[in-house]
């Protein structure tokens, strides 16, 4: 197994190279490694740091996929949400979704439809089947709107869903680097040649097998610029932006609201304390790094929230706006919502030549099944690789989990001085690998600085040492969701906390 220093001036050889932090990459790279393929996964900024933290925090079947024919991929993705269940219970909880119903937009037969086929379509164990619903009085929604329907779907945290593969892969021997892009990579006597610049401008090089690029929104821009080779597939970047505000009504129900451009819209409830709502689909032109909400699209989202709920918002209500951009496969469709969500995989190398997998779209539910389908393919090249193991195998925190309040319930009683308010944000975060947290700790100084809204010192320092965290904003956006409860000046400490000798460091 190659050393993780990679002082050698001999490049290693690998098996597999992935290019790419985010979900499909990290899903890829675990699999691999438990396959007993020896893994290299480098990723040019943080894991999750771009398309995978941008999304709407949803483990789903895609109800509205339905719409577009698109039942191969509803029907996986409905099936893996019992997957996921068992595999991370500690970052994936069911939610139900209430579904207004619009006579003008959509007939009610034609939901119930729907929803039939998504009861049924894949395997449903732990969530409630469908129903109709009729809103009183008490509703949150305006008063003109009387009767709807409720399904079930999935929350998970999105970011920690990235990071949590990475632990797996390294866990079973991957080497993962973040912060290292990937700046050129040829073909050479049955080898990948790939050059590599760290964040500090060192360079290295490493040899593989094989080659993933799963560069998510620079999957193509990777294959042209930096392979010097022609993409097999378009790729249409749609920008999806959410916003969020202040609670915007009572119970842990969230809402799919039809809009007039037969679009669709979710209120879910975020944090306790917020109403997370998106998303947008537009067309994307610019550097996937540098997406933004615009104010296009903060008003839309407000629009279709007004003309549901009682509580009308203004933008003087948005807290936090985030925007992430989806590299979906271009198939030529007219509007940006019609587009295919489903996962193209695209093999390149002739006879005798190093293999490249390129990964065009896909989507968060479904990347275990994508991992899959990417080791099926380059099963040719591997003749010794071990068989598919994920769909049982908990993730990292995930080992031995009875429920969420239980582990709570035994944090606070071995640690009586540990706030409920932590216990629970840790179960929710690390699950079972709170308890490292904790070791050899014996009351709350032992936790070290409290830098604001109940992060310490020692859970920075686990996340620095642990999961690959930076910066400030790895830990308060991506390791945690912190970023929304910590004043400027927190942050700035924090900052300074992690980097003590930085010129910037306030």
């Amino acid at each position: 197994m190659p050393h993780d220093h990679l002082t050698s001036p001999v490049a290693e050889v690998y098996d597999l190279a992935v290019v790419g932090g985010g979900i499909n990459g990290a899903g890829i790279a675990a699999d691999a490694a438990g396959r007993g393929l020896s893994v290299f996964l480098c990723e040019q900024d943080d894991l999750a740091s771009h398309t995978s933290s941008a999304s709407s925090k949803l483990i789903h079947g895609g109800l509205r996929y339905l719409e577009h024919h698109e039942f191969r991929l509803v029907r996986e993705a409905l099936a893996e949400r019992e997957v996921l269940l068992a595999k991370a219970p500690h970052i994936v909880k069911p939610l139900r979704f209430v579904l207004p119903h619009r006579p003008h937009l959509r007939p009610a037969w034609m939901i119930r439809a729907g929803l039939f086929l998504y009861d049924h379509l894949g395997k449903r164990e732990r969530l409630a089947a469908s129903r109709g619903v009729r809103f009183g009085a008490g509703s949150p929604l305006k008063a003109g709107i009387g009767r709807g329907f409720e399904y079930s779907d999935c929350w998970v945290d999105d970011a920690r869903l990235v990071v949590l593969n990475a632990i797996a892969a390294r866990e079973k021997g991957a080497h993962i680097h973040t912060r290292t892009r990937c700046v050129s990579a040829r073909r050479s006597k049955g080898l990948w040649h790939i050059h590599l610049e760290r964040a500090d401008g060192s360079l290295l090089s490493i040899r593989s097998r094989a080659l993933v690029n799963a560069a998510g929104p620079w999957v193509a821009r990777f294959i042209g610029e930096d392979l010097k080779q022609r993409s097999p597939y378009g790729i249409r970047l749609i920008q999806g932006s959410h916003i969020v505000v202040p609670r915007l009504y009572d119970g842990e129900q969230a809402y799919i609201l039809q809009n007039e451009d037969r679009r669709i819209v979710f209120a879910i409830p975020y944090l306790e304390r917020f109403t997370l709502i998106g998303t947008t689909d537009r067309e994307y032109q610019g550097d996937p790094a540098q997406v933004a909400i615009s104010s296009e699209e903060t008003d839309y989202l407000l629009e279709v929230v007004n003309a549901h709920f009682k509580q009308q918002l203004s933008r003087a209500d948005v807290l936090h706006s985030f925007s992430g951009v989806r590299p979906l496969c271009d198939d030529e469709s007219d509007e940006p919502s019609a587009i295919t969500r489903d996962y193209t995989l695209a093999l390149a190398g002739s006879a005798g030549e190093a293999p490249l997998l390129s990964v065009f779209g896909g989507k968060l539910t479904t990347y275990r099944k994508l991992a899959e389908a990417a080791m099926k393919q380059l099963a040719p090249f591997f003749p010794k690789l071990g068989p598919s193991w994920t769909a049982n195998a908990p993730l990292p925190g995930g080992e031995d989990f009875d429920s969420q309040s239980a582990l709570i319930e035994a944090l606070c009683a071995r640690h009586d001085w540990l706030p409920t308010s932590l216990a629970r944000r840790w179960a929710g975060s690390y699950g079972n690998r709170s308890w490292r947290l904790l070791d050899g700790v014996h009351d709350l100084t032992d936790l070290g600085e409290h830098l604001g809204a109940g992060l310490h010192a020692r859970e920075v320092d686990y996340l620095r040492r642990e999961e690959w965290a930076r910066s400030s904003a790895d830990i308060l956006w991506r390791r945690s969701k912190l970023g929304l409860f910590m004043t400027p000046a927190q942050q700035a400490r924090l900052e300074q906390y992690l980097h003590p000798h930085s010129a910037h460091a306030a």
